[in-house]
């Protein structure tokens, strides 16, 4: 029997392929898309075959021969692996970085067995594919021009849906859903959000509104075997809706005909681990790949895409309304802390408004993006502060587990009984997270069901899907809760919004801050009011407690003026020459020492030549410099022009790899964090 040659990428930090030798009887050999077990090194590991070839240039002493190919499984498809190619261009990684990554983890071990039972069972699945929907709401004029922008797109058409909080988006993706599945008979069209939590509810909405399609969801919070499952009846076309958090665009979906991006904006959608992709970013490439339409709605769409929009690559929709018959935006109050003291952080007017809802029945949502106990614990006497002696960040203070936790790497102490420096025991609290806010209610309002949302409370499987149910029975008066809370809940009786502590954001050195706070703001304040006055219930309210009351940008948030404010962000980023009018790459370094990694980062400065189209600034300390006992230091490039920076990072990375060194270094292209 003759051989053939598997060219297989495999998950490895080498840019390059691997081959193997497998025996090719004639019409029965493998295919590029197919997965092969290979030996590399001491272990067995599963690859991706590219191509297939009849000869090679390794020595026949060095050839191994594959293990299996994955055969019961079919090819992943042609213009999956052209993504997943683009994807390792555009990021600088070597393609088995990307592509094996972005498959179940069941599909990467070495027994076939979790791939042998999820065929079975999507076999054994009796699901109908009915694509009629169930339950079509009528739309206002908006909501169904919108509907019909979108289903009736064709080719590529990229869609900004810029829709105030409560304008009614969900609807009018699950119409222009309907009106595709309604013209494609074997269409797929995948739906992405920006967080886990976000899933639930949107996950209940589809499989209403499509009981006879199989609905299939890809997030990291599944089991092993549940993304397996879901993966699965993807590539094989049977799942029609696919919902997922940012690694889903990396689904296999070979009848893709649309694809939805809620909540656009947000930066989530970013990896910051590995391979540091963006998910709307590669969704728009893969519909312009496969010429299919694409939506990316928000209340508060990122500067990037709304440049798109002003400049017309984009198409823009507008929701100026909110979808609910007298359901009109919340009134937002400024309060000046600085004139009306907090008590326990809550100003005077913030507590009448909250004792005016809890003798209503309504419900409050008090918003406060820190959580535990206090930031940090000082002491009064000597001024020492539970500073993390593995970063340079404080430990912050969290009462209830009677622990001091960094939020960085995970340490834990217990609370000293006194000062480590000068022995007193009147050690303080300094500032507020959600646990003391907590604390302060249930000493206001001892009658009042209060309840808090963020990421110590719900830890375990399944917690944060049984708060938010808890809260839309209408079993809580006052939540309490971090950004979880602060986009994509729909909750009836929610009437007002205090945002507590939103300055510290006003000061960061970070030029995309100021956008993060709006949007932020604008998204929670969206959480009130959104299903109008009930039975002459109190008209919705948002109070933003702040000591810089005059401050422009509250301004905007009172007025809820995206428009305005976007503006404004554009002109000032254009004049300074950032993001979306410049193109940046950022290289990091990790060694014991911080000089050590700003030497190596001024050697690289110096590796290759550039021309005048790239800027190579100085490198500088990260702000959170020391983590888990490691110094850090970044250093930018920038150009004015995308291909001129790819062009440079391709010849830099490769002589960068050549260089012998024991800091760590990695490379990411656009990066959010600065």
């Amino acid at each position: 029997m003759s051989h053939c040659i598997l060219q297989i990428a495999l998950d490895t930090p080498l840019d390059s392929v691997f081959d193997y030798r497998w025996p090719c009887a004639p019409g029965a050999e493998p295919q590029p898309g197919q997965l092969a077990l290979v030996d590399f090194g001491r272990r067995e590991a599963v690859g991706l075959i590219v191509a297939v070839k009849r000869e090679t240039d390794v020595p026949a002493g060095k050839l191994k021969d594959a293990i299996a190919v994955r055969s019961q499984l079919s090819p992943l498809p042609e213009r999956w692996l052209a993504l997943a190619s683009f994807a390792a261009d555009y990021y600088q990684r070597p393609l088995g970085e990307v592509a094996l990554p972005g498959l179940p983890k069941n599909l990467r071990v070495a027994t076939t067995v979790p791939l042998d039972r999820a065929i079975k069972k999507l076999a054994r699945l009796d699901v109908a594919s009915d694509p009629a929907p169930a339950g079509m709401p009528v739309l206002n004029p908006a909501q169904q021009q919108a509907a019909d922008a979108i289903g009736g797109a064709q080719g590529f058409a990229p869609q900004l849906l810029y829709g105030v909080t409560g304008s009614g988006k969900t609807e009018v993706y699950l119409q222009a859903c309907a009106q595709v599945l309604a013209r494609e008979p074997d269409a797929q069209i995948l739906v992405m959000v920006p967080e886990i939590n976000l899933t639930p509810q949107l996950e209940g909405n589809i499989r209403a509104r499509f009981p006879g399609l199989l609905v299939a969801t890809l997030h990291s919070g599944l089991s092993e075997g549940e993304r397996m499952f879901s993966w699965l009846a993807a590539h094989e076309g049977r799942a029609r809706i696919v919902l997922g958090t940012r690694l889903a665009i990396l689904a296999s979906l070979p009848n893709l005909k649309l694809i939805v991006i809620d909540e656009e904006h947000d930066p989530s959608y970013k990896q910051q681990e590995g391979l540091r992709y963006s998910a709307r970013d590669l969704a728009v490439w893969r519909a312009r790949q496969l010429g299919i339409p694409i939506v990316l709605g928000s209340a508060t769409p990122s500067l990037e895409s709304w440049h798109h929009a002003q400049t017309g690559r984009y198409r823009k929709l507008e929701l100026r309304e909110r979808a609910v018959k007298d359901a009109v935006l919340p009134r937002v109050r400024v309060v000046d802390t600085e004139r009306d003291r907090p008590k326990d952080g809550l100003s005077s007017q913030l507590l009448a408004a909250l004792r005016q809802r809890m003798e209503r029945g309504e419900q409050s949502l008090l918003f406060l993006n820190r959580r535990g106990y206090a930031p940090v614990l000082t002491c009064e006497a000597c001024g020492w502060i539970s500073n993390c002696r593995r970063c340079s960040a404080t430990m912050v203070l969290h009462k209830p587990e009677h622990r001091l936790r960094c939020h960085h790497c995970s340490l834990e102490l217990r609370i000293p009984r006194a000062c480590p420096d000068c022995g007193n025991v009147d050690l303080q609290p300094l500032g507020r997270g959600t646990q003391r806010v907590e604390e302060g209610l249930q000493a206001m309002f001892p009658q009042a069901r209060i309840l808090r949302i963020d990421a110590d409370s719900t830890r375990r499987k399944g917690a944060a899907q049984a708060a938010f149910d808890t809260v839309h029975r209408g079993e809580v008066d006052i939540l309490v809760g971090t950004q979880m809370v602060a986009k994509g809940h729909d909750f009836k009786k929610l009437t007002l919004v205090g945002v507590l502590n939103p300055d510290t954001a006003l000061f960061s050195q970070d030029y995309r801050a100021s956008e993060r706070l709006f949007a932020q703001l604008m998204q929670v304040a969206g959480r009130a009011g959104r299903a109008g006055r009930v039975d002459g219930g109190s008209e919705s309210e948002v109070l933003l407690q702040t000591r810089y009351a005059s401050h422009p940008l509250y301004a905007a948030v009172a007025s809820h003026d995206y428009d305005r404010f976007a503006g404004g962000l554009l002109a000032e980023r254009k004049q300074a020459f950032l993001p979306p009018f410049m193109y940046q790459a950022l290289l990091r370094a990790e060694a014991r020492e911080l000089a050590e990694a700003i030497a190596f980062l001024d050697m690289a400065r110096t590796l290759v030549e550039t021309d005048a189209a790239i800027t190579i600034n100085d490198p500088i300390p990260m702000t959170m410099t020391r983590v888990h006992n490691v110094d850090r230091a970044q250093l930018l490039v920038e150009s004015s022009s995308r291909p001129a920076l790819q062009a440079f990072l391709k010849v830099w990375l490769a002589a960068l790899r050549a260089v012998k060194t024991r800091v760590r270094w990695s490379l990411e292209v656009d990066p959010l964090d600065i």
